[in-house]
């Protein structure tokens, strides 16, 4: 087809498009920002929510940018019209802003290089496909799905490669005339990219992560413009990446397949090529098996069951940093004063396989993050949470504020602060016996053991008992006590020469941490006593004596 053809054929295809590639060039010009910022996106469908897998996309897309001073935009990309969900791209907006990942730009906030929104810019995808018919790049194909389903049949039955390419891509060379006949009869048609790749050539790239890869060089004359003359993903994303000036494509490995596509149309159509970071899926050990973390089968997979269970989203996002880095997480424990921002993360540092979500671990860095809270900021945090969640405990917690606030920095200011709450709910399950009444109703029924525990003693050792003395003073006297009546000095003693002594000094504090909280572990006892004060601590050792029936 002679080139004024061709352009003919443009404006009969495109005679609304008159805008050229030329008008959006100069529309979204080069971003002003220092060498070697980093300018990445998160490009969800608006499928209803933020799964933990796209979670971890954004927070890796905004991490890079913010530590290079780029940026980090957020692209709804809703080419495909049948996924999409009622309020799905609110839905994404929410989850990202319950993790506070915010974008630089999005249709939400804003920005030069918008809409932000791919069905917002069909008329740009248009214009440059009508360039690419114009140059001799793209064609229009007339074949019915039927004609396919024929061409895949027989590729299938002759064991060839699937697809419309080579002899398959029927209308890749018809005439004008025969266009403009088939046009006249209202014929259906998408536009096809005239692939001028050959799958015996060899194409290479260096993945940020992976390192260098090869591939066959693309030959399928792929669709660019469905019927509707909207855009396949493969065509957006190009354009959009160009024009939005994408610096890094961050996105799961699944992705991996379509780069000599994604190639090929950069090359074809005149743009720089992104740098590619193709992030290893999030798995989960299953029944000795390995597989991807699933948002139909795993409840961990959506982002709302962190809120739901009450894991800080801080502590995600810590946990996140882990499976980003393989060194963060003993950097993080070595730097109780730094945070996320801190850390210079780097693509060298990522995992090609596949990254295993361990609940259990984020459990671990959870309470890393709370024991570095100060008691006041978890009391206010836990606050929050139950206000939603958890409303009756929320009013006890309002009612026992500056005991709770005590009791939360316990054991908060020393080399190894205490690290017994992951979430929000541990509060209650932990701290129960911090609120008279929620100690009442447990009567001793956090108590798994089956000693008993002789109250005459407590009440005598509790009758000497100096509450405004110092940690080191409180020990020495109930040592001298237990000394006293018979025990040990120290379990080392005890049992050298067990026969000689009724115990030691452990068990006589055993005994009272019992009593007064039910239970056999607890942060510092004689803090705890002191902030019960001993009238409490009398009516709880009586409680203990009626459950004991001594």
């Amino acid at each position: 087809m002679e080139k004024n053809e061709r352009i003919e054929l443009a404006e009969l295809l495109f005679p609304n498009i008159k805008k050229t590639r030329n008008y959006y060039e100069n529309l979204y010009p080069e971003r002003d920002l220092p060498d070697g910022a980093m300018v990445t996106r998160f490009g969800p469908s608006p499928t209803g929510f933020v799964h933990m897998g796209s979670l971890f996309s954004a927070f890796i897309d905004s991490v890079f940018a913010k530590q290079s001073h780029g940026k980090f935009f957020l692209r709804i990309e809703d080419t495909d019209q049948k996924r999409s969900v009622e309020n799905g791209t609110e839905g994404i907006f929410n989850d990202l802003n319950a993790f506070n990942i915010v974008p630089d730009e999005s249709e939400i906030v804003g920005g030069k290089y918008g809409p932000y929104i791919q069905s917002e810019r069909t008329e740009i995808y248009q214009t440059y496909v009508k360039d690419l018919i114009i140059q001799g790049l793209a064609y229009p194909c007339f074949m019915s799905e039927e004609e396919i389903a024929q061409i895949r049949e027989e590729q299938e039955i002759n064991k060839t490669k699937l697809g419309i390419y080579g002899h398959y891509a029927v209308d890749r060379d018809l005439s004008f005339d025969e266009i403009k006949e088939r046009l006249s009869n209202n014929q259906e048609y998408v536009i096809r990219l005239k692939s001028p790749g050959n799958s015996s050539n060899t194409i290479e790239i260096v993945d940020c992560i992976k390192g260098k890869m090869k591939f066959p060089e693309h030959d399928m004359d792929t669709v660019l413009l469905k019927k509707d003359g909207t855009p396949t993903y493969h065509f957006a994303h190009a354009i959009d990446d160009h024009l939005m000036h994408t610096t890094h494509v961050i996105r799961g490995d699944e992705w991996v397949s379509s780069l000599p596509l994604h190639i090929q149309l950069f090359d074809i159509l005149g743009f720089k090529l992104p740098q590619y970071a193709h992030v290893a899926p999030i798995t989960k050990k299953e029944d000795g098996t390995i597989r991807k973390l699933s948002k139909r089968k795993d409840p961990e997979a959506k982002v709302s069951y962190y809120e739901e269970v009450g894991i800080p989203i801080d502590a995600v996002k810590l946990y996140l940093a882990t499976i980003l880095n393989s060194n963060f997480e003993e950097w993080y424990l070595n730097n109780s004063e730094k945070n996320i921002d801190d850390f210079t993360f780097s693509f060298d540092k990522m995992a090609i396989g596949g990254t295993l979500f361990d609940l259990d671990k984020l459990n671990n860095i959870s309470k890393t993050y709370f024991s570095r809270k100060s008691g006041e900021d978890v009391y206010g945090e836990t606050l929050a949470y139950t206000e939603k969640f958890d409303p009756d405990y929320h009013k006890l917690l309002v009612d026992n504020k500056d005991d709770m606030i005590k009791f939360l920095s316990i054991e908060k200011d020393g080399e190894r602060p205490r690290k017994d709450i992951a979430k929000y709910s541990d509060v209650k399950e932990e701290f129960s016996y911090a609120i008279d009444n929620m100690f009442e109703k447990e009567n001793y029924s956090k108590y798994d053991g089956t000693k008993i525990y002789d109250v005459n003693l407590i009440k005598e050792y509790l009758e000497e008992l100096d509450l405004t003395s110092t940690n080191d003073e409180w020990f020495a006297g109930i040592k001298k006590f237990a000394i006293d009546h018979g025990y040990a000095a120290s379990p080392k003693e005890f049992k050298k020469n067990p026969e000689e002594f009724k115990g030691h000094v452990g068990d006589l504090c055993e005994a009272l941490r019992v009593m007064i909280t039910g239970r056999t572990k607890s942060p510092d006892l004689f803090s705890i006593m002191k902030i019960l004060g001993k009238d409490k601590i009398n009516n709880r050792v009586e409680l203990y004596k009626k459950f004991s029936n001594q």
